[in-house]
């Protein structure tokens, strides 16, 4: 909530509480608080923007200016309670915030971002019936930065272009999303405090746009490392492709369930290989452009993407190194193949799931390497995601205790960024990389080391 916003509802609520508990006082002076908040309210929309969660504030206002009569007791007790009730209407939006708000990353670097939009001339686009179409991949890279001074990079695709629901939500509700202070500069020089720096390739979830991982990416981007964020166009919730043009999810033809996730982690695991190649082509990088160590490479998703990172490791040389964050294993995984490392970081009760348990287990069995499996006690899924951040502080107390996630996404995210890094510093930067420890300073958490 912007600092306008929040001087208007507590002057809304403020004036509603004088009229109803002061109705005496209200007459001569209720006509000018009127006039003094209708005012502001127009600044509002001026400076700040139209958002939804005003709708009722708006109400209160016209129930505010609507002149005083003398009336009966029973009309004066009816006119209270509907004055009351517009009160809480007013104030009930106001758990979902008009932008998310992010924390500010950790690490020692300032932190940049670039986008790149991509299309891959050798495949085709398997969601669209046109056969020309060819296949899009949408990256954004957060990476340490020379300077934290300079534009904000924009938090999601396409606005202004947004298609009429996200994530089965109307676009009114993403009106404001672009004053989300994302704590990252666009397109910056990239820091000199190394030559190059290693590469992360990010995949999320099964239809949640990269930008919903803002939080954890720009964190991990803060430790010294390039985070490549993938977004996986008619899958992602809301991406913009090369062309500019902005598409949501693409109709499932096969219906959806274990059958087609099979073969989309394959289309996935395609869109990291490509995004690989381009990368080792190094044209068109910008700011990036000589500054990838691409010998130190690792993969990492949450949930589907978890699953991406994990198929793409076992198949890609390049790939050092795999993190599977709270995702189900699908696809050919050839755990054999797997160069190095791998970690398993669960929420709180994934690893009671026996399907789960069953294939990961074996996985890591077979990984040359080993590697480690952790769960955050006081974390749900969605718990790695900015999800919560669209909320505000009431109703994210009330979602923590809802969906068992009393340690908050910010809590979550620290301690996963923290694992991160201490699992990535060894394929990724040659240097010594306590993965216990990390744990063990984050509290609660449970686990330890695979087979070696």
């Amino acid at each position: 909530m912007s600092p306008i916003d929040g001087v208007l509802l507590a002057g809304l609520i403020g004036a509603g509480v004088w009229r109803l508990g002061w109705p005496g006082r209200w007459r001569p002076a209720g006509p000018w608080a009127c006039l003094a908040l209708g005012a502001l309210a127009a600044v509002q929309v001026v400076v700040a923007g139209f958002t939804w969660q005003f709708v009722g504030g708006y109400a209160l206002l016209a129930a505010l200016a609507f002149p005083w009569r003398r009336a009966g007791l029973w009309s004066r007790l009816a006119a209270g309670g509907g004055l009351a009730a517009l009160m809480l209407v007013a104030l009930a939006p106001w758990a979902v915030l008009p932008a998310p708000e992010l924390p500010k990353p950790r690490g020692p670097y300032a932190v940049a971002s670039a986008v790149y939009r991509w299309t891959d001339a050798g495949r085709a686009e398997p969601a669209t019936p046109d056969a020309a179409d060819r296949r899009n991949v949408i990256v954004q890279a957060w990476y340490p930065a020379a300077t934290s001074n300079g534009r904000q990079v924009a938090y999601i695709d396409g606005l202004g272009r947004l298609p009429p629901t996200v994530y089965g939500l109307p676009r009114l509700l993403f009106a404001r999303f672009g004053q989300t202070r994302t704590h990252a500069v666009d397109g910056a020089p990239v820091s000199t405090a190394h030559p190059r720096w290693p590469v992360v390739i990010f995949s999320p979830g099964y239809g949640a746009p990269r930008a919903v991982y803002a939080g954890l990416l720009t964190d991990l981007a803060s430790r010294g490392y390039v985070v490549i964020a993938l977004d996986h166009p008619y899958e992602s919730a809301v991406v913009q492709l090369a062309d500019g043009k902005v598409v949501g999810p693409a109709p499932r033809a096969d219906g959806g369930g274990v059958r087609h996730m099979e073969r989309q982690v394959v289309v996935r695991a395609a869109d990291v290989a490509f995004v690989l190649d381009r990368l080792e082509r190094g044209d068109g990088l910008g700011p990036l452009s000589g500054r990838l160590d691409l010998s130190r490479i690792a993969a990492i998703g949450h949930s589907f993407g978890g699953a991406t990172a994990v198929l793409a490791a076992s198949h890609d040389a390049r790939i050092l190194a795999a993190a599977d964050i709270d995702g189900m294993l699908y696809g050919d995984v050839r755990a054999r193949n797997l160069r190095g490392p791998l970690l398993l970081l669960e929420s709180e009760g994934t690893q009671a799931m026996t399907p789960y348990v069953r294939v990961t287990r074996g996985v890591m069995a077979e990984a040359p390497a080993g590697g480690w499996r952790y769960a955050i006690a006081g974390s749900n899924h969605l718990s790695f995601t900015d999800a919560e951040r669209f909320l505000s502080a009431p109703a994210r107390w009330v979602a923590a205790r809802v969906l068992r996630g009393e340690r908050g996404a910010a809590g979550t995210q620290a301690v996963a960024v923290d694992i991160l890094d201490a699992f990535l510093r060894g394929p990724l930067k040659g240097e010594p990389g306590d993965v216990a420890a990390a744990a063990a300073r984050g509290g609660g958490v449970r686990g330890g080391l695979g087979r070696p």
